[in-house]
């Protein structure tokens, strides 16, 4: 049974061009080298949202309006994998201020749905991916 999980958040910001940011892991860190969806830990008495704006603003240094924070899907380790394992809640931005850029290491470019389900991506990414772009 599973007594404990993390929460993470992730936002999957849309361009208008139709192209989705992602970023690429700094090579120390865990999964790194793979490309995912940017977000982070959801702190304690911080609501997903928050932890989001909070998260974007210090990964990529961009502001968002919590409107603009749309739920879009989440995935889960498995519970017998893990002793905490992570769920990761996914969020459509479509409008934010400010040029992101990757503050915290890593690099972040830009993708259509078939180039990001080409990416290599950590477990939980592909299965986000897989959501947002209606793949099986």
């Amino acid at each position: 049974m599973m007594d404990r999980w993390i929460p993470v958040v992730a936002g999957a910001l849309r361009g208008v061009d139709g192209r989705w940011l992602m970023h690429k892991r700094p090579l120390e860190k865990h999964h790194g080298g793979l490309w995912e969806f940017p977000g982070g830990k959801v702190e304690s008495l911080e609501t997903p949202r928050n932890a989001l704006i909070r998260e974007l603003r210090e990964e990529l240094g961009i502001s968002i309006e919590i409107c603009h924070c749309i739920p879009a899907g989440f995935a889960q380790e498995d519970e017998t994998s893990a002793a905490e394992p992570i769920v990761i809640l996914l969020y459509t931005i479509a409008s934010w201020d400010g040029i992101p850029a990757a503050l915290e290491g890593g690099e972040v470019d830009w993708f259509t749905p078939d180039e990001i389900a080409d990416l290599a991506k950590p477990p939980l990414d592909i299965a986000l991916a897989r959501q947002l772009f209606k793949k099986p």
